[in-house]
């Protein structure tokens, strides 16, 4: 049986437990600290080389936030010659959610945020703290075994009543000082309550005093003082639990030391945790770890910032981008934009090989701008090549529109012909696009399969030209179509066509004696415009025609003639 015999005879401040109870807590061949501080050596890096993580919780969807501070740790662990990894944060069993690690796994490889190393690769794992439970057990019990630590035996309804019971008494609410109800309880009333069966947690015996103030240096926001930690937080949760898994405080200082992480970035709603974590690596012998807050992502809400919220935000949610087919790079340069402005103003791929800098970071939650996002985006997918947007638009269908996938293969040269037009030398960029489910909308005007010919002469976007008037000029620009390549010849048509109808031939004319004309030529250019695109605001009319070829013309012409 493993002894701790240094320990007998240790005089305690409190009425320290019997090692032999603690030890019969555990299993039997449970490892000293020794053991995993030899299992996880110090890792061989270069000097100055950052080990970061990632820590996402699966009880929900990733949130952009992950996205954004995930983003920012893998840069510096890639540009300092260091690792990223990620860690999944699963000991809140009860909140689980089931699909959220598959959310995570094509999340993280959609923005290229996956981890450097893991079960297979890498020496420090397991990278789930839900399979490192020996690993939480071994320091737990040293704690115990060092009087740093306690068996509690308080139920959720005790809890409850003394927290009434502080706020009755207008004092601060917590596990702590006098309201410790079994911080000092004897070893004889520890095995009584084990012996009958009592379940317990496992709790940190706090040093703080309230009237003490711990300082620390942020990366991010620079020195930073808070009054010393004084609750005895939970270190294991209920031992009817199997396995006895840890909090997020206690699993954080454990995993960050033995897997060699070197910088702690997280968001700054964490900074209040900071007091305890630095307890906990004091108690456990560690060395403190330099820790940096970003702030949190924020959304305009009329006048007003607030964070952007999981349960007001679709955009909070990543599989917003994915779905909607927001192109993974242009996301990553607006957040890496977010992170340090400077980046922002360089070029696509100037921003993604750059450096992020903590300095650079500001301590005041950068606005987070759907209207702004659009537009880059709309921007990246311009800068694409021909084959590149293809390739991606092909990418996001097969997963979300599956028909348009077998229209796009159907006519893959008319495809790469549209995708070519605006960025031939000279072409005008429209830059309709700033998420490929806005294909059909955008592009959908050249596609057989995907147009509907206007059928009604009245239909409401013809304005203010009559329906007969409507069906005459669709019977005649059918009539005398000629599918010249001569742009200049082409429109020839439009104003042969007003000039028959007794249409004004400028909107200068047409003002100067209303009453002398049907209209002005602008008003049969917008009638030939719903004809072949439906849209009151369509690309080049000749390009469309040329497009879609002479026949389609005819087909939608036809459609009212």
């Amino acid at each position: 049986m493993l002894s701790y015999s240094n320990l007998e005879g240790r005089k305690s401040l409190y009425l320290m437990l019997d090692p032999e109870l603690i030890l019969s807590l555990f299993a039997e061949d449970l490892p000293k600290p020794e053991h995993w501080e030899s299992r996880y050596p110090m890792r061989n890096l270069p000097p100055g080389a950052i080990v970061t993580r990632f820590g996402p919780s699966p009880t929900g969807f990733l949130h952009t936030g992950g996205v954004y501070t995930a983003n920012v740790a893998k840069n510096l662990a890639r540009h300092s010659g260091g690792v990223y990894f990620v860690r999944i944060e699963d000991t809140d069993q009860a909140r689980e959610v089931a699909e959220s690690r598959a959310q995570f796994a094509s999340a993280f490889e959609f923005f290229s945020i996956q981890s450097d190393e893991d079960d297979e690769t890498g020496q420090y794992g397991p990278y789930e703290q839900s399979k490192r439970s020996l690993i939480y057990h071994t320091y737990a019990r040293d704690l115990l075994l060092r009087d740093q630590a306690y068996l509690c035996f308080c139920t959720r309804e005790e809890l409850t009543e003394l927290t009434e019971k502080q706020q009755a008494a207008k004092v601060g609410s917590g596990y702590y000082g006098e309201w410790a109800i079994c911080r000092h309880l004897s070893s004889d009333e520890v095995a009584q309550r084990l012996n009958a069966g009592k379940t317990y947690t496992v709790r940190f015996r706090s040093q703080g005093d309230e009237s003490r103030r711990i300082s620390f240096e942020d990366l991010i926001r620079g020195q930073i003082e808070m009054p010393e930690n004084i609750h005895d937080i939970v270190l294991l949760k209920s031992s009817d639990q199997d396995p006895r898994l840890p909090t997020y405080h206690f699993a954080h200082a454990v995993d960050d030391h033995l897997m060699r992480v070197n910088v702690v970035l997280r968001g700054e709603e964490w900074i209040s945790s900071v007091p305890v974590h630095l307890q906990l690596f004091k108690a456990l012998g560690f060395d403190q770890i330099p820790y940096a807050h970003i702030a949190p992502l924020m959304k305009m809400d009329g006048t007003s910032r607030r964070k952007l919220s999981k349960r007001k935000d679709s955009e909070a949610n990543v599989e917003y981008y994915i779905s909607s087919g927001y192109p993974a790079g242009a996301v990553l340069h607006y957040l890496r934009g977010l992170a340090n402005s400077r980046l922002a103003e360089m070029s696509f791929e100037e921003s993604a090989s750059a450096p992020i800098r903590l300095s650079d970071c500001g301590v005041a939650g950068p606005i987070f701008d759907l209207v702004k996002l659009g537009s880059i985006s709309r921007e990246f997918i311009a800068h694409l090549s021909v084959d590149e947007a293809f390739d991606g638009l092909m990418t996001w269908a097969q997963s979300y529109d599956p028909e348009l996938v077998e229209i796009l293969l159907a006519d893959k040269d008319l495809t790469h012909r549209l995708l070519t037009l605006e960025r031939e030398p000279g072409a005008i960029q429209r830059k309709d696009l700033a998420k490929w489910d806005e294909f059909r909308s955008v592009y959908g005007i050249y596609f057989a399969s995907l147009f509907t010919p206007v059928m009604d002469p009245a239909d409401p976007r013809f304005g203010k030209v009559e329906a007969e008037m409507v069906r005459s000029l669709a019977r005649d620009f059918a009539d005398g179509y000629q599918h010249t390549s001569d742009k200049d010849a082409w429109f020839e048509q439009i104003r042969a066509l007003a000039a028959k109808h007794g249409f004004a031939p400028t909107a200068g004319v047409y003002k100067k004696a209303p009453q002398d004309f049907a209209g002005s030529i602008s008003d049969v250019s917008n009638v030939i415009r719903i004809i072949l695109t439906g849209l009151t605001q369509s690309p080049e009319l000749f390009r469309v025609a040329q497009v879609i070829g002479r026949e389609e013309v005819l087909r939608r012409a036809g459609s009212l003639a």
